[in-house]
């Protein structure tokens, strides 16, 4: 078990599959039971013990920055992003405020409800700094709705990824939420680049572990799923897996 200190919330992108909505607000800051996707983020951080997060920002940056002013707990500093750096890109500029101990990155439109033990305590929980680069926190594909392909990752019996082959069908999701140790990175240069190249070289050595959520997630990737999630929360028709 690890004690988590710090945290990210990736707030960067641009939000082009939830226009209009987006196109005067980023989508972290999109409304779900009357507060924004990046305050329950950060609600869930605050909660897990982490005091200090860094956000990014990009697209609409100005209105993320004031949203993070507003808030006393946990202490945010944003990173806006002049020019967009994606997922991995964007922890890589954020690692020198991250410290060197493993940290929590929750995507900001990610949005879930906890099980018998919050999500963020069970990752810390499981997390091995021995035998772990990155837990992601999974879900099962046949319990989200929506558009859900043939999902992203399998598990084997001790919880290590491995990818789909060709065709094959995935029986997890990724959730948005995961615990990086800072190696993870290593290798990497700055600039632009996604998570999915850091992600496979720890596939191949085997450091990279999923942990299958036991509450509710919720896949936000239209306004309809918005509109979705808000009808189910209201009508308490939520089933925790």
């Amino acid at each position: 078990m690890i004690r988590l200190t710090h945290g990210m919330v990736l707030a960067a992108g641009l939000g082009t599959r939830m226009r209009p909505l987006t196109e005067t607000v980023p989508k972290p800051l999109l409304a779900l039971r009357g507060r924004s996707l990046l305050d329950h983020a950060l609600d869930r951080l605050a909660d897990a013990g982490i005091g200090e997060v860094v956000v990014n920002a990009h697209h609409l940056a100005q209105q993320v920055v004031v949203a993070c002013e507003a808030r006393s707990t946990p202490r945010c500093t944003v990173l806006v992003e002049d020019e967009l750096l994606e997922t991995g890109g964007g922890i890589r500029n954020a690692l020198p405020l991250l410290g060197d101990a493993p940290f929590a990155v929750v995507n900001g439109d990610a949005y879930w409800l906890d099980g018998p033990t919050p999500a963020l305590t069970r990752l810390a929980a499981a997390f091995d700094e021995e035998r772990m680069d990155a837990l992601l926190l999974m879900v099962r594909a046949a319990t989200v709705e929506g558009e859900v392909g043939l999902g992203d990752f399998l598990l084997d019996p001790v919880g290590r990824i491995r990818r789909p082959k060709e065709r094959e069908v995935a029986p997890y999701l990724y959730a948005g939420v995961q615990i990086i140790h800072p190696r993870l990175l290593d290798g990497t240069e700055p600039g632009r680049f996604g998570l999915m190249g850091p992600w496979t070289r720890a596939i191949e050595a085997g450091r990279l572990y999923g942990l299958v959520h036991d509450g509710a997630w919720f896949h936000l990737s239209t306004p309809p799923d918005l509109e979705r999630a808000e009808e189910l929360l209201d009508k308490g028709l939520v089933k925790l897996f």
